[in-house]
């Protein structure tokens, strides 16, 4: 194999699959990228075995081949090269490395064989559909930071997407809860997307495309089966399995009789919030909500650090009533929120509050009170 590759280039490609690689393997070759030279194209693979990312750019191929070579380094060697470079890769079964040249600059790699390289295979059955990159991108922004990280509740670790039917209108949705909290967004459905099978894409997964999302342009192609799911990003593509078990019945947790309703100013609530969780507890990071006639009184006491009091301006003439929030929870919704309101409705202190965000009907939150 032997080919020149404008840096730019390498370095996008290089960017995209190198992301998938863990840093500690212990199988040798999902350490490595797999580098195919072929019709003035280079091709780049790389695999933990549950997801699978593939690039390609344009290059000047001398000698088509394929060989593997360490991800990191590589990707970490054409960083560090000067912008506008050329880049030349070359491995004969002469000598068992990958070398890498630039200018002055010159680089000796250990490789691996591409036959020992693991390929994913494709489901050719499946609900495939177009999504907008701005419309893919709100659903992961809207929902992904309620995805689990307990690993004993491995169904929740990734993002449920899925089609429903309201009033007639098929919606694409996206939701994630961690069993504390739960973040719902949907979009019209694309179409093709309606009675495709429901997917739990792993939290590593959403990472990765809504990193490829940053760096795309155009629509995402999408490929859904009951194993795996497979996004298309022009010349890029990521194709992952999903996380085989039931999603929960969130329905039954989105509250539908909540009467009491206060309209806040997102921006300053949230400040108020910041401020008195200042001192408090790192465990239960809980803050006491006092609501009565257009105010609320935030409140934090750590037998420690002391006690926080906090009063902001709100829209609200219902009784007046207390509930506790873990602060972090409060602050991640209101990170979410477009519009310059947000709306609470409540039922009583021990049931699920859900939040509104007037400025994108299109999103839903739940939250789970606390003792304070």
């Amino acid at each position: 194999m032997q080919l020149t590759i404008e840096r730019s280039a390498l370095l996008k490609a290089l960017g995209h699959v190198q992301s998938v690689v863990e840093r500690r393997n212990t199988i040798p070759i999902l350490s490595n990228v797999l580098l195919s030279a072929g019709r003035d194209r280079l091709s780049f693979a790389a695999t933990d075995l549950d997801m699978e990312m593939v690039d390609e750019a344009e290059a000047q191929v001398n000698v088509e081949g394929q060989i593997t070579a360490p991800a990191h380094t590589l990707y970490e060697i054409v960083r560090k090269l000067p912008d506008g470079a050329e880049v030349s890769l070359s491995y004969s079964g002469d000598d068992p490395r990958l070398v890498v040249q630039a200018g002055r600059s010159k680089f000796n790699l250990p490789v691996l064989p591409a036959g020992d390289f693991p390929v994913m295979s494709t489901d050719t059955s499946g609900t495939r559909f177009t999504l907008a990159k701005e419309d893919l991108a709100r659903l992961i922004d809207k929902t992904r930071f309620a995805v689990s990280t307990e690993e004993t509740r491995y169904y929740l670790n990734g993002l449920y997407l899925h089609t429903v039917a309201e009033a007639g209108i098929p919606l694409l949705r996206a939701v994630a809860t961690d069993g504390h909290r739960l973040a719902l967004a949907e979009t019209p459905a694309p179409e093709g997307a309606a009675g495709g099978p429901g997917v739990i894409v792993p939290r590593k997964t959403v990472d990765q495309v809504r990193r490829l999302l940053d760096d795309g342009s155009g629509p995402v192609e999408i490929m859904v089966s009951p194993q795996k799911i497979r996004f298309e990003f022009g010349q890029a593509s990521l194709t992952s399995k999903v996380i085989d078990g039931a999603f929960p019945d969130y329905m039954r947790v989105i509250p539908k009789g909540n009467d009491k309703q206060a309209d806040i100013d997102n921006a300053v609530f949230a400040s108020a919030v910041d401020r008195v969780a200042t001192i408090s507890a790192e465990k239960s990071r809980s803050v006491k909500l006092a609501f009565e006639l257009d105010r609320v009184t935030l409140t934090v006491r750590n037998m420690e650090a002391g006690q926080g009091v906090e009063e902001v301006e709100i829209g609200y003439s219902d009784e007046p009533f207390e509930i506790g929030f873990n602060a972090r929870y409060l602050l991640d919704v209101a990170g979410q929120i477009t519009g310059e309101t947000a709306m609470f409705k409540f039922a009583d202190p021990a049931s699920p509050t859900l939040v509104l965000d007037p400025g994108d009907p299109g999103v839903q939150y739940v939250l789970m009170p606390l003792r304070v």
